[in-house]
Parts: C-alpha cells; structure tokens; sequence
C-alpha cells in the first residue's frame, strides 16, 4: 500500500506531471510541445521524462514520446478519478439536503451535476435554474417540493398551457398551496389533457425533497425542512440517475391517486 500510495503522490503532487500525462492522452508529442504545453522548465521535462520511463508509462520513439499500455491504463484511472473528485467536491455542501437515506441513491448515480444553490445577495439561483429546465423540455415527470417558489409556477403553468406533456404527483398539502398560489390557473390547467395531477399521501421527504424528471435531464429540489428555505437545485443528465429516478417515480405513481375533479378539489380545499 506504501508503494502505492507514493505512485499516486508522485503523480498528483506535480501539475507538470498531471499535465504531461495529460497531454500524451491527445497523442505523441516531442519534448519541446510537452514544455510549452505544461510550461515546465527544461531540466523538470527531463526529470518527468525519465520518471515516466522509468515507471514505464511512456516510451520514446526518436525524438517522440508517447503513452505505453500501462501509461494509458494510468491516464484514464485518474481522470476517471479527477471526475469523482470534481463531482464531490460540487456536492460537499449540498450533500446533507439530498435524499441519501433513499435506497438506490448514491453519488455513483451521477456522471455529471450541476449544482444551484443561493448566493449571497442573489437567492434566485436554483429558481432560474429550474425555470431554464421547465422551459426548456417537452416532457416532464415529478413529485414532492419542486414546484413550491412562485419564480417557478408562472412559467410552468405558462409551458403546460402550450402542450409541455406533464405527469406530477403532489403532497396533498403542496397542492394546496398551489391553490393557495392561483385557484384559478390551476383548476383552470387540471383540465388539459397534457397535464395530469396525482395525489399521494405519504411521499418520502415530502417536507425536504422534490424531483424531477425532464427530457434529458433529472433535477432534486432540496429544502431545509425547518425553515422551508430553499438550499440547492442540482441537476444531471447522468443515464445512472435517469434509470434510478424513473424506477423511483413509478413506484410512488402506483400508489397515488388520480385527481378527481371536483371531488378530490373540495377534499383539498376542505384542508385548508
């Protein structure tokens, strides 16, 4: 393990070295193209060099130096682990309002990730982000808390009256507040045929978690569950997650219920 670790500690402990390796992965290149790429000195390219030989990672042929098996072996390990790194490192301070007590959810899941959260003076972030992904799909599955900040609702409502094809299954208690929000848009959109409510009493995190499913792209609307305040929007066009969420989606779409017109309206309204 002690080699091992120095083996990585060798590597990572250069940005010349990262960048040599990185720059062999595009193709062989001379000692001269390998300076100006990494901006090394003359005597550190040659200790490189001669390091990667000696490690058997390169090989040279006249005056070019290529990747061997093993060095191409060595590239894609670690860019596959710069990419976790980089991911997790996007998702530290978001990571204790995601759903991860939720069987099957896991960072693996994510191959990409865009995160929003609010920032200091500009809380608008996540709201813009979920508008751009509302207005931007033709189709669109969800559940939970997504769809709560009016930021949201006018451009959503807007989308479905132009055919956005819209399956959602809300907290009895979020689509009251919908209604709280405007009774009339959303009685008046309940009627199209392109929008379908489902009702389901007892969703996972429903005071913490919304999710939604687009065209290409899955998004996770988190809450803080004390204070209601929005945290972060993150979102993924990882096929990993769009097969986790759909296979999540459905198993709570078998369980609720349609809305029913007028009588699960006045059941919800008689909540309020």
């Amino acid at each position: 393990m002690d080699a091992t670790l120095d083996d990585i500690e060798f590597l990572v402990s250069s940005t010349h070295r990262v960048g040599v390796l990185d720059a062999l992965t595009s193709g062989p290149c001379d000692r001269d193209e390998l300076r100006t790429i990494t901006g090394a000195s003359s005597p550190t390219m040659g200790r490189i060099l001669t390091d990667f030989q000696n490690r058997h990672w390169i090989e040279r042929d006249r005056r070019m130096y290529q990747l061997t098996g093993l060095g191409e072996f060595v590239a894609d390990q670690f860019e596959d682990f710069v990419n976790a790194m980089e991911y997790q490192r996007r998702l530290q301070e978001v990571w204790p309002w995601l759903p991860h007590e939720i069987d099957g959810f896991s960072i693996e899941l994510f191959t990409d990730v865009v995160v929003s959260r609010p920032g200091p003076g500009y809380p608008y972030k996540p709201v813009e982000r979920l508008t751009e992904l509302i207005t931007t799909t033709e189709s669109m599955r969800g559940f939970g808390m997504a769809l709560l900040k009016s930021g949201n609702l006018e451009p959503f409502f807007d989308h479905v009256r132009d055919d956005l094809m819209c399956e959602y299954i809300y907290p009895p208690v979020v689509f009251e507040e919908l209604l709280s929000w405007d009774k009339e848009t959303v009685l008046e959109t309940t009627a199209h045929i392109n929008y379908t409510v489902l009702l389901h009493d007892d969703l996972p995190l429903d005071d913490r978690c919304g999710l939604c499913l687009f065209d290409d792209r899955v998004s996770i609307c988190c809450y803080d569950p004390e204070t209601g305040a929005l945290r972060s929007l993150i979102d993924t066009e990882s096929d990993e997650m769009h097969g986790w969420a759909e296979s999540y989606y459905e198993q709570f779409r078998d369980e609720a219920r349609l809305l029913d017109d007028a009588t699960d309206l006045l059941s919800v309204e008689s909540i309020r």
